[in-house]
């Protein structure tokens, strides 16, 4: 059995995201509206989420749009501020991303009592953000530093947006990370929010490191997730739950609902 049983309450589970609208300081953030609109789309978007039924909720500021490999403080003040006043509201296992900075996805978890977080903690990359680099070794020493022992680590291996600088394989780069890093899970992700995980390189992953959960982190469907889920441990689903599917919007509770009745057919 996995720590997902234990941390999240089911195996297979769905991890739903909770898409942050922009905040202070992003490019598209609505100063007129404010953080208290902020506020009040996350709450909605909680409220259909556990109405719908998922295993656990994971916020992210998916909207800040184009982001940053080092954020700023004031997108992890604001990122605490939502969740801190939703706090009382949240009745399911919870986690972050504070994209694409796992030392804020740290401190966030850390001030807000998340169990997990996912990140980019490994590798070098030709992005649309630059050269992405990153530093394991740090970011785990961070962690430490922070009296977050418990909070699990999704590690982000095939990033959106990005390709590794190296020509290894995507098996190579599972084991390895798996020793260095010791993640708590493995993340398996299209080329962007919503489009669909390559089924092949899943698998790869999976059967390279089968005693390490395996999450597929993008696009999945009503109808696609019942072979997902035949190869993953779990999903990290977003996209799907808006409505009409458009990764704009704002969550569907009628979608989430049908999603995860399919889902509990399959577990």
């Amino acid at each position: 059995m996995s720590w997902l049983k234990e941390v999240i309450g089911t195996e297979k589970p769905v991890i739903a995201m909770c898409h942050l609208q922009a905040m202070p300081g992003d490019p598209r953030y609505d100063a007129a509206r404010g953080m208290g609109w902020v506020v009040e789309k996350a709450r909605e978007d909680v409220r259909a989420l556990q109405g719908g039924g998922v295993d656990a909720v994971m916020f992210s500021n998916e909207y800040s749009l184009p982001y940053l490999t080092k954020v700023k403080a004031e997108t992890t003040a604001a990122m605490a501020r939502v969740i801190g006043e939703l706090r009382n509201e949240i009745t399911i296992p919870y986690g972050v991303n504070v994209l694409w900075d796992p030392y804020a996805s740290l401190d966030l978890a850390a001030a807000t009592d998340a169990l997990f977080i996912r990140e980019i903690f490994t590798g070098v990359y030709a992005s649309d953000f630059g050269l992405w680099n990153t530093n394991c070794g740090e970011t785990a020493r961070h962690k430490r530093e922070l009296g977050a022992d418990t909070v699990k680590l999704l590690y982000n291996i095939v990033p959106e947006a990005a390709a590794y600088l190296s020509q290894r394989n995507i098996a190579d780069i599972a084991r390895s990370t798996v020793f260095n890093g010791e993640p708590d899970a493995l993340c398996v992700s299209g080329l962007t929010a919503g489009s669909a995980t390559d089924e092949s390189i899943l698998k790869s992953v999976k059967e390279a490191v089968p005693e390490t959960v395996v999450l597929v982190n993008t696009g999945c469907r009503a109808e696609t997730i019942q072979k997902f889920l035949s190869i993953a441990d779990g999903a990290v689903v977003g996209t799907t739950f808006k409505y009409q599917g458009k990764f704009e919007n704002q969550v569907d509770q009628n979608r989430v609902s049908e999603f995860m009745a399919k889902v509990r057919e399959i577990r």
